[in-house]
């Protein structure tokens, strides 16, 4: 079975849905209120899991009710949480608001995601045994730069999901094997519009570029060139799709599919998602990920 290690964020989202999102100053009224274990990198460690990898997660979560509910989440997801800091005072807070047409807007504060720095040696082994490690941007970036470090020298692919944008250090480029990127976060790396995805090329030696209802793009230096089609599904909340995406692709690139490939059953995860509401609930297991994919293979 392929091994997963997930360095990253764990969140309690809190989620508003109304008719459409407010402008700056307008308070809109809501239709429900949810409240549901979330964060990129927890998401991404149940999505991996539910995808079929045996699945790590490393990172901090508070100690209070939040992070109770979180540990909880990880562990009957399937995800080994033993690793799992818990530091003193509030988890990580994410504030989502959702459409009628499953577009969100998102706040979210660290609380003890904050505190997820300098790595144990439990941990740097947990990164250096994993077949691929996936980390994100909503922890400290010297502790990305860290894991990814030793899992780069240890043989381990590394994924990064470079989100939230900002501008990348070469330490952390350098040792990326997989770069997973939005259009937003994509042109923050690389100064340039949506039209030129081979740019990402120039920081890393393999690039996704997610494109919403347009698809994925997947490029590397070698001179693959691919777009793959959106899947056609109902959308009711894209809040962790993104998440369900590189989640599965971590799995299917661990399990020995070509990258082309694995992009394809990737992008399918990412379509299963969107069909329900919320984040961590809405990940989807493998058999939903190879249902919808064997519609288009």
């Amino acid at each position: 079975m392929t091994r997963v290690v997930v360095a990253g964020s764990a969140n309690m989202d809190l989620v508003g849905i109304a008719p459409r999102l407010p402008q700056p100053g307008e308070t809109v009224l809501g239709t429900e209120f949810l409240q549901m274990p979330g964060g990129k990198g927890a998401n991404q460690a149940i999505a991996a899991a539910r995808a079929g990898a045996q699945t790590c997660f490393l990172g901090a979560i508070g100690s209070d009710a939040f992070g109770v509910t979180l540990k909880a989440r990880l562990g009957a997801s399937g995800v080994d949480a033993s690793r799992v800091r818990i530091v003193y005072g509030t988890s990580g807070v994410a504030v989502i608001m959702v459409d009628t047409k499953g577009e969100n807007s998102i706040i979210a504060t660290p609380g003890a995601n904050a505190a997820f720095t300098n790595l144990t040696d439990q941990e740097l082994s947990a990164v250096r045994d994993a077949d691929v490690l996936v980390c994100q941007l909503e922890i400290p970036v010297a502790t990305v730069i860290e894991a990814a470090v030793a899992a780069h020298a240890a043989g381990t692919r590394v994924i990064l999901n470079a989100a939230p944008a900002q501008t990348l250090p070469r330490e952390l480029l350098d040792a990326v094997d997989l770069l997973v990127v939005n259009e937003g976060e994509a042109a923050v790396i690389t100064g340039r519009t949506r039209d030129e995805p081979r740019a990402l090329l120039d920081h890393v030696a393999r690039a996704v570029l997610t494109l919403g209802a347009e698809g994925v793009w997947f490029g590397d230096r070698d001179g693959a060139d691919l777009r793959v089609p959106a899947f056609a599904v109902e959308t009711v909340d894209s809040t962790a799709a993104g998440d369900a995406f590189t989640g599965a692709l971590a799995v299917a690139w661990g399990e020995g599919r070509d990258l082309p490939d694995a992009v394809r059953w990737a992008a399918a995860a990412g379509a299963a998602c969107v069909r329900r509401l919320g984040a961590s609930n809405s990940l989807p297991m493998r058999a939903d990920i190879d249902a919808l994919y064997a519609t288009v293979s």
